[in-house]
């Protein structure tokens, strides 16, 4: 569905299909017309077959009792609630059909049960940064930095300075025989895995071999699965498939010679591919063609969720040491989370044209009895268009005619030392200048386009595609969404739901979809003497399978949006970051 027309998708979202899948396949139905379960989402096909359920929402077929139920009966009833911020409900039949908030734009509304649900988005690092020194700061494990969406690296072996970064490679110095060097991703959720690294040896050992492997299923460095190279002293290269249980190593597979005489600095890849528990490896000389078979395929299920990485080993009696192994690319290209985040209510939140000031009108009865029934993308579906695997949308018409307004969206560009910078907004991800209501004109950023940083997710969702105005910068009128978190805490358009009383979290008893969730996520934003500044936002989405109320935001680690806990838990509840670091709660 790439490219597709914004109108066309609309229509997707809108129909009564019975999925509607971010990834652009067609899922099976949720469930059967009339039951009242969802089933699991059907997976969707990855490379060459690796099942992988990318990014979703999910819907009912909507059936004939649906539409009977959505219909209203005259005349609605509004009564106000208890608690502050002021709430009207409005029931037909004794029903609740809109719960709207004094001061408001947003509006909850029953419609069909939905599921949002999160799978892990491929990612390459091809290691184009440079790092600082990290020996000033010996408490800061992460030697290679962070990989772009794969999380961040953590090295571990005899020697920290054994690890190092240059443009284009990642170094493993092998200074010590008989030693273990090991870089994994901080992500210990990984199932499934379509996974391929190209490394090479600086030298032809001496004495005795050295091996890197790939590593998966990784639990600890004496508790993984690897496929393994090993270089031997007469130039001959053979792959072996093995595990390592309590540092005890077994082969699940007899070893295979892949090339005899291969010189120093040659290009391998290796490759594996994991689902469930068949586990399929290959290597080759990078220059050369991949070879059309496997190399092992083999069962084994000692391993379930882990880690991926790398692992570099000089067996005792290498003679030529220092032997350094360069990484020059490591690939996930599908890959799935052992339980990915998924919340599923029947809450949709839509956008007034002004917000309420607590007079039921004749108009808001018309607006309401107009939404009732109607699947036309909400707040939540908009704000899920951009997560990893969404389908490239682009405007038929309006100011950003022809331009990328919906589909997956990185977080920003990388600096050289390999850690993405803020300041993508709405309009740069469509790669457009944009004037603003006071007519300031903002140029793009040509290296942001794709982008949205946390501030910037907001405003594309609530601001270019629903309506609500935006600001070019700082603002205080509390009529514009302002460009910065903090300023968004204290000044946008809506009313605060709860904030922190600077001893906890704010409880936010009224927390409902669709709200604005606002953290001091870095406390290093605070002046020493000043008060506590917020530097993170993202939209409430609903309490997830577990019960815990699960929020959507644009972030670094992760390289865009997100509802998992990649790099930080996206949870409320809790003792993660997000959780304990909640300052404000604002509604639209």
């Amino acid at each position: 569905m790439s490219h597709t027309s914004r109108r066309r998708l609309l229509a997707v979202l809108a129909a009564s299909a019975a999925s509607v899948p971010l990834a652009g396949a067609v899922a099976a139905p949720a469930r059967a017309a009339g039951s009242g379960t969802l089933a699991d989402v059907e997976p969707f096909a990855g490379p060459a077959g690796l099942s992988s359920a990318r990014s979703s929402v999910t819907l009912a077929p909507l059936d004939a009792s649906y539409f009977t139920a959505a219909t209203l009966t005259a005349p609605l009833t509004t009564t106000v609630l208890a608690g502050t911020p002021a709430r009207t409900e409005v029931t037909s039949g004794g029903r609740r059909v809109a719960l709207l908030t004094q001061g408001a734009r947003t509006v909850v509304l029953p419609g069909p049960q939905r599921t949002f649900a999160e799978n892990k988005r491929p990612f390459a690092d091809d290691f184009q940064r440079t790092l600082p020194d990290l020996s000033l700061d010996p408490a800061n494990r992460k030697y290679w930095g962070t990989s772009p969406g794969g999380g961040s690296w953590y090295t571990l072996g005899p020697v920290d300075t054994d690890y190092a970064v240059v443009p284009g490679s990642g170094l493993i110095s092998l200074t010590t025989d008989g030693a273990s060097r090991h870089a994994s991703l901080h992500d210990e959720e990984i199932t499934d895995v379509d996974v391929r690294c190209t490394v090479r040896f600086d030298k032809v050992p001496t004495g005795q071999a050295c091996s890197a492997g790939l590593t998966f299923g990784y639990q600890t460095t004496h508790n993984n699965y690897r496929a393994r190279l090993s270089f031997l002293t007469s130039g001959a290269v053979e792959l072996r498939v093995e595990k390592e249980v309590d540092d005890t190593v077994t082969q699940l597979v007899t070893a295979v010679t892949l090339g005899t005489g291969v010189p120093a600095g040659t290009d391998w890849t290796i490759w594996v591919r994991r689902e469930g528990t068949r586990i399929r490896a290959k290597a080759w000389r990078s220059a050369s063609a991949e070879p059309a078979a496997w190399s092992a395929d083999v069962v084994d299920s000692t391993f379930g969720k882990g880690r991926v990485g790398l692992r570099a080993l000089a067996n005792t009696g290498c003679t030529n040491l220092p032997v350094t192994l360069s990484v020059s690319r490591y690939e996930v290209d599908a890959a799935n989370w052992e339980t990915p985040p998924t919340v599923t209510h029947g809450d949709w939140v839509r956008v007034l044209p002004e917000p309420f000031d607590g007079t039921w009108t004749t108009q808001l009865e018309q607006t309401i009895g107009g939404w009732a029934g109607s699947c036309a993308p909400d707040v939540l579906a908009h704000a899920a268009m951009f997560l990893g695997g969404a389908p490239a949308v682009t405007a038929g018409a309006g100011p950003a005619q022809g331009r990328q307004v919906l589909g997956e969206a990185g977080y920003g560009y990388l600096d050289p030392q390999g850690y993405r910078l803020e300041g993508a907004d709405f309009h740069e991800y469509m790669n457009t200048g944009w004037t603003f209501p006071d007519g300031t004109y903002v140029k793009p950023s040509s290296k942001q386009v794709g982008n949205l940083d946390c501030s910037g997710y907001t405003r594309m969702v609530y601001g270019y595609h629903l309506g609500v105005p935006l600001a070019a910068g700082a603002d205080t009128s509390g009529q514009r969404i302002p460009r910065k978190s903090r300023d968004i805490a204290d000044y946008a358009p809506g009313v605060m739901v709860d904030r922190t009383d600077g001893t906890s979290p704010p409880a936010a008893a009224l927390l409902q979809p669709g709200d604005l969730v606002l953290f001091n996520a870095d406390s290093g934003d605070d002046a020493p003497s000043g008060p506590v500044t917020v530097d993170h936002v993202g939209i409430y989405l609903g309490k997830d399978a577990a019960g815990k109320r699960r929020f959507l935001s644009s972030r670094k680690t992760v390289g865009g949006p997100t509802m998992s806990d990649l790099g930080g838990a996206s949870l409320l509840d809790g003792t993660g970051t997000y959780a304990t670091k909640l300052h404000t709660v604002r509604r639209i």
